[in-house]
């Protein structure tokens, strides 16, 4: 966080970023609320786990109950219970371990010695994901506390489960957490950001100010887009986990938005993300003055920079209407951009057909960007003509 020259600084974004976030959670729901929700969320379970265990049951290894359930408050519910039944398994298998090694050498050291390296092997089996790494700790907190006794091995099993009961009952009971709204969001960020890297190329390409570094800063924003794309697939894994075991409940209590867009959308948006990568190392093939490929002359690259602005209008217009909750593809669509696209790749294809068995070198970078931008035009704006229809 304080890496650099100016620690104050970054210290400074930091405090206004948080500052940022809580407002954001003050103002509606969001990202920021449902991060606010899950911690306050967490602190119920782990008050609920200490009053339970400690003052109700009075067990002196109550400690182990809250440290349980906050871990158990998950983003999910179906998160939950799976990860409860995967700690309290490792926690079991810890214990016993610890026990088992302490019987066979007598010595605390030895059973550290013995049983650790057994069990990190568990940290790496996917059926305990990432709980597994916890059958080690309790085995070193076993044998650390010297609490090896089969009474004390019981109230370490038992408070495990309390813990994991409080814990996926508090996230399954209390504002259960929905994740659909996350995939809107990065759906909406990648159609708006593709929009603004095909507006940054065509200002590029239309002023004729552009050069080798150029296309790499093209190439590079390409390489964003994908990792978007990734925080969308991740966002579409986490919706559907979040509706399982929760879907009718949800529904019933109308906290599922109906118009989540549909599977098909990151489809759609993927193949778009894969032209306009395609189109910018394209141009920065052009532009490499090592390669024999040529860009097009200044005339043909001012036409379809032109395609390429009308395309950016509309990939940033689908993100607002994707932002805005309209749902799938929206009710309406510029038929003026449609119509001014299919005259600009006509006269573009025209002046390809002139120029065949001339300058090869300009020809195939022409034809090459055309058939990317059409790719692109295809996913776009068609589903724009359908919403006319």
């Amino acid at each position: 966080m304080l890496r650099g020259r100016h620690p104050l600084r970054a210290a400074g974004r930091d405090a206004r970023g948080t500052a940022q976030a809580l407002r954001a959670a003050w103002a509606g729901p969001g990202r920021e609320r449902d991060i606010a929700v899950q911690a306050f969320k967490a602190g119920v379970a782990a008050v609920l786990s200490w009053l339970v265990a400690r003052v109700w049951l009075d067990d002196p290894m109550a400690l182990l109950a809250p440290w349980v359930a906050i871990l158990l408050v998950r983003t999910t519910v179906y998160g939950s219970m799976r990860q409860a039944a995967q700690q309290w398994t490792a926690v079991c298998v810890g214990t016993l371990g610890a026990s088992a090694a302490q019987a066979v050498t007598g010595d605390t050291l030895g059973a550290l010695a013995l049983s650790v390296p057994l069990l990190m092997v568990l940290a790496d089996w996917p059926r305990l994901g990432d709980q597994g790494v916890h059958a080690a700790t309790t085995a070193v907190f076993t044998l650390a506390s010297g609490a090896v006794s089969a009474t004390a091995l019981g109230h370490r099993v038992g408070q495990t489960a309390l813990g994991a009961v409080i814990g996926v009952a508090v996230n399954i009971l209390v504002l259960p957490p929905v994740h659909l709204r996350n995939v809107r969001e990065n759906l909406a960020g990648l159609a708006r950001e593709t929009g603004e890297l095909l507006d940054r190329v065509a200002h590029g390409l239309g002023e004729g100010d552009w050069d080798a570094e150029t296309a790499a800063g093209w190439t590079r924003s390409a390489a964003a887009l994908e990792r978007r794309r990734a925080g969308l697939r991740a966002a579409r894994g986490w919706s559907l986990e979040s509706l399982r075991f929760t879907d009718g409940p949800l529904r019933f209590l109308h906290r599922v938005p109906l118009d989540a867009p549909p599977e098909t959308e990151d489809a759609r948006w993927g193949r778009v993300t894969d032209h306009v990568t395609a189109l910018t190392g394209t141009l920065a093939v052009a532009a490499d003055t090592g390669r024999s490929p040529a860009p097009p002359d200044a005339a043909d690259l001012r036409t379809y920079a032109r395609l390429l602005a009308l395309l950016g209008a509309a990939c940033r217009a689908e993100g607002e209407r994707l932002r805005g909750g309209a749902g799938g593809r929206g009710a309406s669509a510029d038929a003026g951009r449609l119509t001014e696209s299919a005259d600009l790749r006509d006269r573009l294809q025209g002046g390809l057909s002139a120029r065949i068995g001339g300058d090869t070198a300009h020809t195939a970078v022409l034809g090459t960007l055309l058939l990317q931008a059409d790719n692109v035009r295809v996913d776009v704006l068609p589903a724009q003509d359908a919403r006319v229809r």
